[in-house]
């Protein structure tokens, strides 16, 4: 299939954490269904270098490097995209990190920034978003527009060491439910993607001892690729407007939590 034959040609999609794992997977899924992609990102230089990836295999891609968890820089994001790319029809708000240890001893600063980005900057994006894709539905060939946030499942399990990382996530899946909601009869389909153990950069941030405790965790196990992810993002903004596919948990196949 040619970036531009697919079932999201003349559409647009906006991914945020873009320049690497589930964000870069994303938007190469998305070009591939023929979506003009907007990379949202902090690295620039990695964004640029997907970008001319894409525009190498003949689709069309527009770099916005901002911090999302600026409201204001969230929000000019949101309109350089539109401004450039003439509409908005599907966002991926994926953008997010983790921290994990007890609560004891667990360092303010990292709860913050989980916040920060799991929680503030999805809703910035998300509110800034809102009215290009309702807008989008309303004039889209495909009388549809999508908002996929990406959850975890640790929006549904809650563990020992992960109290504020599942707090953000358990937010992350409630919100989108409540929005879903709000918009379903506005033809904005809203749906929640919940990963389990993905091989990206995500561990790798952690600090000392956090991370050795997550290898440990899931030593042994065969993470899924942040390819795995972005199929599932895929299937659902692909659906006919007839289908609204509200939620997709997917596991490592022998991940029991």
């Amino acid at each position: 299939m040619t970036a531009t034959a697919g079932p999201l040609r003349d559409t647009v999609a906006l991914v945020t954490g873009a320049s690497s794992g589930i964000g870069a997977a994303t938007a190469r899924a998305l070009a591939a269904q023929g979506a003009a992609v907007a990379l949202l990102g902090r690295r620039r230089e990695r964004l640029e270098e997907l970008a001319g990836e894409l525009r190498g295999e003949g689709g069309t891609a527009s770099v916005v490097a901002a911090d999302i968890t600026d409201r204001s820089r969230a929000a000019e994001a949101v309109e350089a995209v539109v401004s450039e790319l003439g509409r908005l029809d599907t966002v991926v708000n994926n953008a997010g990190t983790m921290g994990v240890g007890p609560v004891e001893d667990s360092p303010l600063d990292e709860w913050e920034r989980m916040i920060e980005i799991n929680v503030r900057g999805l809703l910035y994006v998300t509110h800034a978003a809102l009215p290009h894709l309702l807008r989008a539905a309303e004039s889209s060939p495909r009388g549809v527009a999508d908002l996929v946030n990406i959850s975890s499942t640790a929006g549904r399990v809650a563990r020992p060491g992960t109290a504020v990382y599942n707090l953000t996530k358990f937010g992350v899946n409630g919100f989108t439910e409540a929005l879903r909601q709000e918009v379903v009869r506005k033809r904005v389909r809203v749906s929640v993607v919940e990963p389990g153990t993905v091989d990206t950069e995500l561990s790798s941030h952690l600090r000392d001892g956090a991370r050795e405790a997550v290898e440990r965790q899931v030593e042994g196990l065969e993470l899924l690729r942040p390819e795995d992810i972005a199929d599932a993002v895929s299937y659902i903004v692909t659906r006919d407007r007839r289908v609204a596919v509200n939620e997709i948990l997917v596991r490592a196949s022998d991940q029991t939590w």
